[in-house]
């Protein structure tokens, strides 16, 4: 079950004790200014609209939205890695990752062993 649902306005409100915060990584108003992202014209009708906009200044008659794909790819990609980069555990991380390439060999050995044992 997703442990999150949305509040009024869109905001993400944790309901389950999984994580112990909810941090807002992409896209930000400040990302937005930083970029110089050119906003879209908004969905009219959408409900979280009118709280959004007066949390932010902007005119609740006419909807707009920027997208996180005008980013280009390696930019995008640094700030995801720039965020989630503090909760890494290196070594569980490492562990994994070993844990990783023996089942890789394991599976390959499989694979060698499965066409031997058809041409006996």
């Amino acid at each position: 079950m997703w442990p999150f649902r949305r509040e009024r306005g869109g905001d993400l409100r944790r309901t389950e004790d999984c994580c112990s915060e909810v941090r807002r990584v992409l896209l930000t108003r400040e990302q937005t200014i930083e970029y110089k992202l050119l906003s879209a014209e908004g969905k009219h009708g959408d409900p979280r609209w009118p709280a959004f906009a007066a949390r932010y200044g902007f005119d609740p008659q006419h909807p707009v939205q920027w997208e996180v794909e005008t980013l280009e790819p390696a930019e995008l990609q640094r700030l995801v890695l720039a965020a989630v980069d503090p909760y890494i555990d290196r070594q569980v991380l490492a562990q994994q990752i070993a844990r990783e390439e023996e089942q890789r060999r394991a599976l390959a050995a499989f694979v060698r062993g499965w066409g031997a044992a058809e041409r006996t």
